[in-house]
């Protein structure tokens, strides 16, 4: 029998980042260190034969160029506006990707010019008190990703020493995702 390391536990009270949660669908751009080039969805790596993703697929190749110059690695970020899930106010097909890594990407100069990064609501020690005043701010005063769009998913919480993300929504957080609410 092999022996089986039990992890260490991270301390909760330890640096979090607070970022709106954008409800769009997820994309990744993955450049390998031979300069390949690969989009990717959550689930799976988009192709001709798999198929698109809201058009994410067709707006990365048309902006290779620039994305190339996020390096290699797989780079996530969300893929958002007209006609995907909340449509944030944003009309005539207008799209955009906002890439989650707000501490490598937040200088616009070193960014691709093509792309944003999620809003950052917050950053301190993690207390449940600055949890609910990052929500609260977005449920009062709407999107920072989409100003004057008075309903935002909600905010990530990135837990940097435990290096895992939670999420908490504005609306029906309390439910498990995709539960059907006819019946209640």
């Amino acid at each position: 029998m092999n022996f089986i390391e039990f992890p260490k536990i991270a301390r909760l009270s330890r640096a979090i980042v607070v970022t709106e949660k954008i409800d769009g669908t997820n994309g990744c751009i993955c450049i390998g260190e031979d300069g390949s080039f690969q989009i990717g969805s959550r689930t799976r790596w988009l192709t001709p034969e798999t198929g698109d993703n809201h058009g994410f697929m067709l707006w990365a190749l048309t902006n290779k160029d620039e994305l190339m110059k996020l390096g290699p690695g797989s780079h996530f970020g969300e893929w958002w506006g007209s006609g995907i899930q909340r449509g944030y106010g944003l009309v005539n097909g207008e799209k955009r990707f906002s890439l989650f890594n707000v501490h490598r990407w937040d200088d616009d100069s070193v960014r691709p010019a093509c792309c944003s990064i999620v809003p950052l609501i917050a950053r301190g020690v993690f207390t449940t008190d600055l949890v609910e005043e990052s929500l609260n701010e977005l449920k009062n005063h709407g999107s920072v990703a989409a100003p004057g769009f008075m309903r935002p998913e909600g905010i990530v919480i990135f837990h940097t020493a435990q290096g895992h993300m939670f999420k908490k929504t504005i609306e029906k957080d309390e439910q498990p995702k995709g539960i059907n609410n006819a019946n209640s």
